[in-house]
This record gives structure tokens, C-alpha cells and sequence, in this order.
């Protein structure tokens, strides 16, 4: 039998260190070629390390969290043959005297037990002293509109303590409820409130933040600190884009690709309106790089798409949406979604955005403040749609309604640009016919 190191393999071109965020296997598991044995993380692409042989694991070289350097030691296992990896050669056993027979010695449990004690003297419950007579706890809870009995500074105790007479049984006479009475209730409050399923809960788990999560934490607390938020909440009338939306999805038109056409969710006419507005405003399509107080415009607009993952928040790129229509954007923001709930989306996919939206679909809330994805200068935050009644001028008509949260760094985007910038979006989504019109 041998030993085979395995190393952590390069994960990515330029990467020197990964995350390591999960464990397949564990000490004493025996594994086959290509089992999984760990998974790493590196800029929110993971990778899954597999065996290249069969054998014994004999050790794990890191722990959840740890950061490992590119040709570390990961896993070390037992397999037949040499394996890749000499074994070390123990020193022989050291040779020592015969110890003399060792004395006859009891057994533990010999030693526990305790010498009989004669039985104690039997006295009865009158003669006992009071701190020896056990309080009475087989009285129930008194039924619903029964006034327990107490003597006012009784009452007035478990006012103070906040306790309900009527759960205490009273060992007086008649049921009468004493100071001792409320001492036993206090003391197995805890006990009671198990027996009825309302048990106290003091226990504390500590979750070692990880992975993706250590990633999003990272980044969102660069944003904050780094970018005074600016964010404008404005109001729009989506009624005509969704009867818009509805009509475009009945239609069964094929693609130019010949592929039946995607259905048109409202993410689509947002980012065809957003290009239209960045063409207007180009500032807002932008990175600032605050080190060295250079901002970089971009031409091409590439729209982030914030998406809840199993696994934590992540943004899949749509690029360049400047050159697609609204079905090709709308089978674009498909394909991404579905690969980042899957865990396959590149690093390439999941990376170069210079604008981003995001969106809780129907959870959206009223209004919300996103955080700016850093470095980018702008983000565009989709409120849920609602019923509403509005004023024409007559009467009240009943109107869907959805608001735009959209925040801006107050370093480079002033408030008078992003006011524009929204109600721009604010005019092209109101009347989405606009957004066809070159």
C-alpha cells in the first residue's frame, strides 16, 4: 500500500489562491476515481476538485473557509501500489523491561459504588419543617373566568413579574396561591412553557461566513463605505407596456435564429429603455476607479442582472444590449438565470457589467435602496407592480403602477442627472412604443 498527495489544481488562468467552501468527503471515506472530493471558490466561479484515483482519505489538508495557494497539499490518501509520495519510515519500537504483574485493581464501577447507608428515619409530612415539605405542582391551570385565590401582595408580585394567576396552581387551601406557590412557578417556568410547546430557546449556532456569502459581504461593505448613495424613487404607469407585453407574448413568431421567440418579462423593455437613456447620458454607463480618480466611460452598455441563487445573491452580465432587440435580451437574461441557480455560470458571465438592475419581481416592495454594485456608478432597482387608483382629472381609474428605485454615487452622478436619467426610463416605459422608434 501507498500514499497519493493531491494538490489543489490551477483553477483559472492568473488565479494564485482559491476558497475553499465545501467538503464531499471526510477521514476514513473511501473514494473512487473522479469522486468529488472538495469544492473551492475563486471571484464567484466554483470549481469542483475530483480524485484521480481510488483510495482511503487519510487527511484533509484545510477547512471551510481557508484560504489554499494553488499546488497546496489538499487531500492525502491510501492507495494500492506506491502511490506518488514516499512514506515516511517510522523509527522501530523502543524496547522496554517486562513490567512487573500488575496489582489486582477493583473495577471502576466497584470503586463508584457506595458503601449501603441504613435508611433514613421515616417522619411524617405534619412534623416536617416547612422547607422540607414538598410544594404542591399537580395543580392545572384554572379554567377560563375562574378568579384564582391570593392575598393582595401576592397579586401584586406576579403583576410586577408579569405572570398570569390563573397558570399557577396554588398549594393553600382551596387552591389559594402563595409567595411559595409563585417561587415553584418562576423556578420551572421553563419546564411549563416546554410542556405547552412554547419552550425557551437559548442555544446560539455559529455560522462561519464563507464563499460566495464572505464575497457578497465583502463587496457590499466596499460599496457602502467607499460610495455616497444617492437614490431617487419615481413613480410609472405600466399599464400600456403590460397590455403591450401581453399581446407580444400571444405571438408565437419564430426568432431570426428559428427558434420559437422567449416571453417577454418587463426586464426586457427596462434594459431597451436604459439604452436608450445611456445614449442620452452616457456618464451614468461608467466605472470609477476612486484610486486613481479616473472614471472609465464605457460604449458598450452591459447590463448587470441581479439573481437570487440558492447560494447566495450573484449578477450575470447581458452584454452589449445596445445591439440586442427585446427577445434577444429576454432569451439572454433566460440563460443566465438559469445557469446561475445551477452553479454553471462562467466567471466571464458573471463579471463586466457597467450598469446593473435589480429586482425582487413580485416580493419588490413599495419602494427599496440598492446598493450600487462597486465600481459601477449606477443601479436600477424594479419595484413590484400594483393596483392603483389615479386621478385623470375627473375620476379616479384604477392604473398599474410599479415604482424605480435607482441609486447613484453622489461623487460622479449629480442629483439633477439622475433625475433626468429616471425620468427618461420614466417616459419610454409609459409609452413603450417609443422604445422601437430609433
Amino acid at each position: 500500500m501507498g500514499e497519493h498527495v493531491i494538490k489543489l489544481p490551477d483553477v483559472g488562468e492568473g488565479v494564485a489562491e482559491a476558497e475553499l467552501v465545501e467538503w464531499h468527503v471526510k477521514v476514513g471515506d473511501l473514494v473512487r476515481e473522479d469522486t468529488v472530493l472538495a469544492a473551492v471558490m475563486t471571484d464567484k466561479a466554483t470549481v469542483e476538485i475530483p480524485s484521480p484515483v481510488d483510495g482511503e482519505i487519510l487527511w484533509l489538508g484545510a477547512e471551510i473557509g481557508d484560504t489554499v495557494a494553488i499546488g497546496s497539499p489538499i487531500v492525502r490518501l491510501k492507495v494500492a501500489g506506491e502511490g506518488n509520495v514516499k512514506a515516511a519510515v517510522e523509527p522501530a519500537p523502543e524496547v522496554k523491561a517486562a513490567a512487573k504483574p500488575a496489582e489486582a485493581v477493583p473495577s471502576p464501577a466497584a470503586v463508584a459504588a457506595p458503601k449501603p447507608a441504613d435508611p433514613p428515619a421515616k417522619v411524617s409530612p405534619a412534623a416536617a419543617p416547612k422547607a422540607m415539605r414538598p410544594a404542591s405542582v399537580s395543580g392545572a391551570p384554572r379554567a377560563e373566568g375562574e378568579k384564582p385565590l391570593a392575598s393582595p401582595a401576592v397579586r401584586l408580585r406576579a403583576k410586577e413579574a408579569g405572570i398570569d394567576l390563573r397558570q399557577v396552581p396554588g398549594s393553600g387551601p382551596a387552591g389559594r396561591i402563595s409567595h411559595e406557590d409563585i417561587d415553584a412557578f418562576l423556578a420551572r417556568g421553563p419546564q411549563l412553557a416546554r410542556a405547552t410547546g412554547l419552550a425557551q430557546k437559548d442555544g446560539v449556532e455559529d455560522i462561519k461566513v464563507v464563499g460566495l456569502r464572505r464575497k457578497i459581504a465583502e463587496k457590499m461593505s466596499l460599496a457602502k463605505s467607499r460610495i455616497p448613495h444617492i437614490t431617487y424613487v419615481e413613480e410609472i404607469d405600466v399599464t400600456a407596456l403590460e397590455e403591450l407585453r401581453a399581446t407580444l407574448n400571444k405571438e408565437k413568431r419564430a426568432a431570426k435564429s428559428g427558434l420559437e421567440r422567449p416571453k417577454l418579462t418587463l426586464l426586457p423593455f427596462l434594459m431597451r429603455a436604459m439604452v436608450k437613456a445611456i445614449g442620452e447620458q452616457p456618464n451614468l454607463n461608467a466605472l470609477f476607479d476612486d484610486d486613481a480618480g479616473i472614471i472609465h466611460q464605457h460604449e458598450g452598455i452591459h447590463i448587470g442582472i441581479a439573481a437570487q441563487t440558492p447560494n447566495g445573491l450573484v449578477v450575470p452580465v447581458v452584454k452589449h444590449a445596445e445591439a440586442r432587440d427585446l427577445w434577444d435580451c429576454a432569451a439572454e437574461v433566460n440563460r443566465l438565470a438559469d445557469a446561475a441557480k445551477a452553479g454553471t455560470a462562467s466567471r466571464e458571465e458573471l463579471s463586466g457589467s457597467t450598469i446593473t438592475i435589480t429586482s425582487l419581481g413580485a416580493m419588490g416592495g413599495v419602494a427599496t435602496t440598492p446598493v450600487i454594485n462597486y465600481p459601477e456608478v449606477a443601479i436600477v432597482g424594479v419595484n413590484k407592480i400594483m393596483v392603483r387608483p389615479v386621478w385623470d382629472g375627473t375620476q379616479f381609474i384604477p392604473r398599474k403602477m410599479m415604482n424605480l428605485s435607482s441609486s447613484f454615487d453622489h461623487r460622479v452622478i449629480d442629483g439633477w442627472d439622475a433625475a433626468v436619467f429616471v425620468q427618461r426610463i420614466k417616459a419610454l416605459l409609459e409609452t413603450p412604443a417609443l422604445i422601437f422608434v430609433d
